[in-house]
């Protein structure tokens, strides 16, 4: 097979889930070009049932979300959250979150396949994002020239710094050495989508049971009134699988028993999907040429849902960061590149004229101090703005 080179770009980013791609338009909103890698067929990450989860975006991520272009499009799909209703077991004592007077919301409630089709729509008419999805990354290459991922395929993409986002199990991790402290809670994420006989009011509910939380996400009703809210249901991992083998008819039993009527009766419940719960942090977050992000460096329980808010928040830093270096340094090195450059072919032109032309400039350098100690900083590395670490 012969091995195909695409130009090089800023950006490798490892993983093309909700967080990379979010990277990668965030990145190109501030000029910087990625090649996106992902493993999954985003044909099957779209489609209909696959993923039934929903995600609490945050008001510092719908921000995000605005400011990447894909806001207007989601619109329709959100539903706001007014309120969180905290109890325990439903007895007396519930606690109340409720912003003040122009505080906005609480957050949004989105599908999760609806955040999918936004950002793989918006990443498609992106001429900074080179996407290749379904690729399987066989060499992972790290220098102090730059990086390159080799696909299976023989493609090497290269650039200048590699993003790993690959989710929990992050091989580009661990490829990297990077220590990782990690415990299992031994409980799983029951989630499902259901229909229920009254309004939620925009409510998000957290009721906790000895076993874990369960909570209630409000979702938009369905085209016909329907009522609809996002359930997420933690059970101990010995009950995990009794819950999911129950019939329809008993596990909408048991989800109203914990409800407490808060909802009234349970209509229909939609496809049931669970997941392990634990905890993980990295070490570090960066290595030589590379940085982790979203749950490649972090991941936490679900209890408050901000598990994708964090990765999101991880998207803002780093950009700011990498767009701050660029201008920064950029400008700097390219100054003192033209100055040396320019010294070059001066001092290159031969001739008489020539070397008078230099000896006359390099007398007025001489009786001009300004000039002189401009000159002298620049050889000392000490001019323009430097970063802290480098003044004394």
């Amino acid at each position: 097979m012969t091995a195909t080179t695409e130009l090089p770009r800023d950006l490798v980013i490892l993983g093309g889930g909700l967080v990379g791609m979010t990277l990668a338009l965030a990145a190109a909103k501030k000029g910087l070009s990625s090649h996106v890698i992902d493993r999954a067929d985003p044909a099957e990450l779209t489609a209909e049932g696959f993923d039934d989860r929903a995600t609490a975006i945050s008001t510092a991520s719908w921000h995000l979300f605005e400011n990447i272009g894909i806001a207007a499009g989601l619109e329709a799909f959100a539903c706001d959250i007014a309120s969180i209703a905290v109890t325990d077991q439903n007895k007396p004592g519930r606690l109340d979150f409720v912003p003040g007077e122009g505080g906005g919301t609480l957050g949004r409630m989105f599908p999760n396949r609806r955040l999918r089709l936004a950002l793989f729509e918006a990443a498609a008419r992106e001429p900074l994002i080179n996407w290749i999805a379904k690729a399987h990354v066989t060499e992972r290459e790290r220098s102090e020239y730059g990086v390159a991922a080799v696909l299976a395929d023989g493609q090497k993409l290269k650039g200048r710094l590699m993003i790993a986002a690959e989710g929990r199990q992050s091989p580009t991790r661990d490829a990297a050495g990077i220590s990782i402290a990690k415990w299992d809670y031994k409980h799983r994420a029951i989630i499902a989508g259901l229909t229920h006989e009254k309004p939620h009011g925009n409510v998000a509910w957290e009721i906790f049971y000895p076993a874990g939380p369960f909570a209630l996400l409000p979702l938009n009703d369905d085209a016909d009134g329907t009522h609809r809210s996002s359930l997420v249901w933690t059970v101990s991992e010995a009950d995990g699988a009794g819950v999911m083998k129950l019939g329809d008819r008993a596990f909408l039993a048991e989800v109203e028993k914990r409800m407490g009527g808060v909802l009234g009766k349970v209509l229909s419940v939609g496809h049931r999907s669970s997941w392990p719960l634990g905890f993980h942090h990295t070490a570090k977050i960066t290595a030589d040429r590379l940085a982790l992000i979203g749950d490649s460096a972090h991941g936490i329980h679900p209890i408050a849902g901000q598990g994708l808010n964090l990765g999101l928040r991880d998207v803002g830093a780093l950009v700011e960061v990498l767009k701050r270096y660029e201008t920064w340094r950029g400008l700097d090195s390219f100054m003192v590149a033209l100055a040396t450059d320019g010294l070059t072919r001066l001092f290159g032109v031969p001739g008489g004229a020539a070397s008078a032309v230099r000896r006359l400039g390099m007398a007025a350098v001489q009786r001009t101090p300004v000039l002189k100690q401009f000159f002298m900083d620049e050889a000392r590395g000490v001019s323009g703005d430097l970063p802290e670490i480098l003044r004394a």
